[in-house]
């Protein structure tokens, strides 16, 4: 009789990374059973039944996407954003401490004052989310087992079709609306399918530590808008380009662009820019 995979969770499994990471585990992560966690399945700030089922399950692999990521929401509601990405990161930490575990995090912990980041350079986050993903990475490196993969905009299609960046500005041109876009806001946008293999990637090597993963072209919304844009002409989407130095409202990181040579040299494909990997996929072969 065969023996039992071992259980690999995958919190935030509606969610666009976590969505991704599930359907790429079926060829990249086939030595696992994928056990896809959602919020009616279990709620993570529920902390007795996160204790509950993690001792009933017993998985051996914890792939944690699930949190707050609107930096909206997150100024809005500092102590809900707190409790599911710090304190319930915390837990599944402690929970997790002789198990492989990652935590995915974000380009904003840094304030975008130099741009090109690598993962020697010290978080500086500006706003309430970045501060929330900068605390809980402090937690999971305490680990020398567990992973943080800090990740830029992920492009995809999400089960909601509303979380991919992508997804937001077309739902804005299919009701009409212009989106507004900066030209000196940089990041490093790479579709959530290349994030997803690379989690499998750094699963099959037995990887630890801190990873950026993200595309290699810095690119400012604006043209990232633009690219979107060639992909629903149909639409006639409408963009309208802004300044940061116009902007009045929650901090906004300028250039958050992140260096991925660390990660790269354990990958067994290059990260791709994000405008190539449009060309060469189709929206019906990529999804969006």
């Amino acid at each position: 009789m065969a023996a039992e995979l071992p259980v690999a969770w995958v919190t935030g499994a509606g969610g666009l990374i976590g969505s991704y990471i599930i359907r790429q585990g079926m060829t990249h992560g086939s030595g696992w059973k994928i056990r896809p966690l959602t919020r009616p399945a279990l709620d993570l700030q529920d902390f007795g039944a996160v204790r509950n089922l993690f001792a009933r399950e017993q998985p051996r692999l914890v792939i944690h996407c699930a949190a707050i990521t609107r930096s909206p929401v997150c100024e809005a509601e500092p102590q809900r954003a707190w409790k599911l990405n710090v304190d319930a990161t915390k837990v599944l930490a402690e929970l997790s401490s002789e198990i492989r575990f990652i935590f995915f995090s974000s380009d904003l912990v840094f304030d975008g004052r130099k741009g090109n980041y690598d993962e020697s350079d010290a978080p500086s986050p500006l706003g309430v989310y970045g501060r929330t993903k900068a605390a809980a990475e402090a937690i999971v490196l305490q680990n020398p087992r567990h992973i943080v993969i800090r990740t830029s905009l992920n492009a995809g299609a999400s089960p909601a079709g509303d979380r991919s960046v992508n997804e937001e500005m077309v739902l804005a041109w299919k009701s009409g609306k212009a989106v507004r876009l900066f030209t000196d806001e940089f990041r490093s946008p790479i579709p959530a399918e290349v994030t997803a293999r690379v989690v499998w990637e750094l699963v099959s090597r037995g990887a630890a530590g801190l990873f950026h993963v993200a595309g290699v072209e810095r690119m400012s919304r604006s043209q990232l808008g633009e690219l979107i844009a060639q992909r629903w002409p149909e639409l006639q989407p409408k963009i309208e380009k802004a300044s940061l130095r116009e902007y009045q409202g929650a901090p906004r990181s300028p250039d958050t662009t992140l260096n991925c040579s660390k990660v790269q040299k354990l990958l067994r494909f290059p990260l791709p820019a994000l405008s190539d990997w449009l060309q060469k996929h189709p929206q019906q072969e990529a999804g969006f």
